[in-house]
């Protein structure tokens, strides 16, 4: 007999891989041939961050790795960088998790915020120290609030197409392990 909650897990694992494949795949594309004036907003980082807060056992630590070492070689940023910055965040975030079950949605934004911010600032910092060329401030900035701006659509969309919701308190599994 197959228990029905680790398939669910391993699916949902599966689906947000699928999902941050296919945010890097259309990111690629070459829809446009002049330089952009504006900056997109991160949608890897709010699904991982939207899920990490929601059901941190959907997102495993080596698929977040995976996935943001893999956008750092396509996206050519210096490799592992923004990916060892985003294990860090996310991990932080599942440990936040149980405690921002009672909170409002109000605040699981501001958190969400607050880590983009600091791990934007560590990252800047970093390719500052290096001496790395990167983008300008303008479209930095633009990208962090652009980023922060679409963190509840991002949460609404998982919501409503995925089922990715928070677990009450004292949820349970079907073998009594709390959620």
């Amino acid at each position: 007999m197959v228990d029905q909650g680790a398939t669910r897990t391993w699916t949902m694992r599966a689906v947000f891989v699928a999902l941050c494949l296919l945010i890097m795949f259309f990111h690629l594309l070459p829809l446009e041939t002049t330089p952009r004036r504006w900056a997109s907003p991160d949608l890897m980082v709010c699904l991982c961050f939207a899920w990490a807060l929601r059901r941190p056992d959907y997102v495993p630590t080596l698929a977040v790795a995976g996935v943001m070492l893999l956008a750092d070689l396509l996206f050519q940023r210096p490799p592992g960088l923004w990916a060892a910055l985003m294990v860090m965040a996310v991990h932080w975030m599942k440990s936040r998790e149980r405690r921002q079950r009672e909170t409002t949605f109000l605040l699981e934004w501001f958190t969400v915020a607050g880590c983009l911010i600091a791990i934007t600032m560590v990252y800047r910092l970093v390719l500052l120290v290096l001496i790395v060329p990167s983008g300008t401030p303008f479209l930095v900035l633009m990208q962090l609030a652009m980023t922060i701006l679409f963190y509840p659509v991002v949460v609404i969309l998982s919501h409503m197409a995925f089922g990715v919701r928070r677990s009450a308190p004292g949820e349970v599994d079907r073998l009594g392990h709390s959620l």
